[in-house]
């Protein structure tokens, strides 16, 4: 059964709008470039605005609103506090073009299964709207909005990457290859000091640097890891101030 009908087919009702936001994750796509997705979620607004309407029986519900994704400037003297739900945003309004994400090369149906399964999963992890809930939507969507990790994007719309391990992912982990490549030189960095400053140190010839070519450096040993692996071997080059490690 496809996302499509499975949205059709749901009994909706206002606590459940409320609850979940749902009504304006899809609320939000009835102005999506893609006129076949536009059509859908219009379908599927109209048919939920109707469920609410016979569950109440009333002849229009009115504490359920599906927000528009009409985007509006904020004036830089209004004195009215922003809400919760509507962040102030500095410079320019986000896009799909800003954030490079292609829509067109993606199947409409699959986008939205992805997003719908995403916030189920998240809900059922917290059981409710919570604050801790907020936090990790949020999370998630700075995240996956992030140009420069297109390969989270690539990775969960594949499914390569299942949405329940996305979903339990940390931040450190969510990053991309060059952040994640970056984070681990500078830990290595901050480790090789913190190892070099309270250990003796030795100078040899015996290691060749693949910086400059010398041979005069200095080095430590140190046990880094269980008690039946091999030492590992600080170098520095005394030269040109190049060090590496081995085991």
């Amino acid at each position: 059964m496809s996302a499509e009908e499975q949205l059709n087919k749901a009994k909706m009702n206002g606590e459940l709008l409320k609850k979940t936001d749902i009504g304006k994750t899809i609320g939000k796509l009835r102005t999506h470039q893609d006129t076949k997705l536009s059509i859908k979620a219009k379908t599927i607004v109209k048919k939920w605005k109707d469920d609410v309407v016979r569950q109440t029986d009333k002849p229009a519900p009115t504490s359920i609103r599906i927000e528009s994704p009409t985007i509006k400037k904020i004036s830089p003297v209004s004195s009215q506090t922003s809400s919760p739900k509507t962040p102030v945003m500095e410079g320019p309004p986000r896009t799909v073009k800003t954030d490079e994400v292609s829509f067109k090369s993606t199947d409409a149906d699959l986008l939205l299964k992805r997003a719908i399964s995403i916030e189920k999963t998240i809900y059922l992890e917290f059981g409710d709207i919570n604050q801790d809930y907020k936090n990790k939507v949020r999370s998630l969507a700075l995240n996956l909005k992030n140009k420069s990790n297109p390969g989270l994007r690539e990775s969960v719309v594949s499914g390569e990457l299942s949405v329940e391990k996305l979903c339990k992912m940390s931040v450190d982990a969510m990053a991309s290859e060059e952040a994640q490549a970056r984070d681990r030189k500078l830990a290595e960095e901050a480790l090789f000091k913190a190892r070099g400053a309270g250990s003796a140190q030795a100078e040899t010839d015996m290691f060749k640097c693949g910086k400059c070519g010398g041979r005069k450096c200095t080095y430590f040993q140190m046990q880094t890891r269980s008690a039946d692996e091999p030492m590992t071997t600080f170098v520095t080059c005394v030269i040109c101030g190049n060090h590496w490690k081995f085991c």
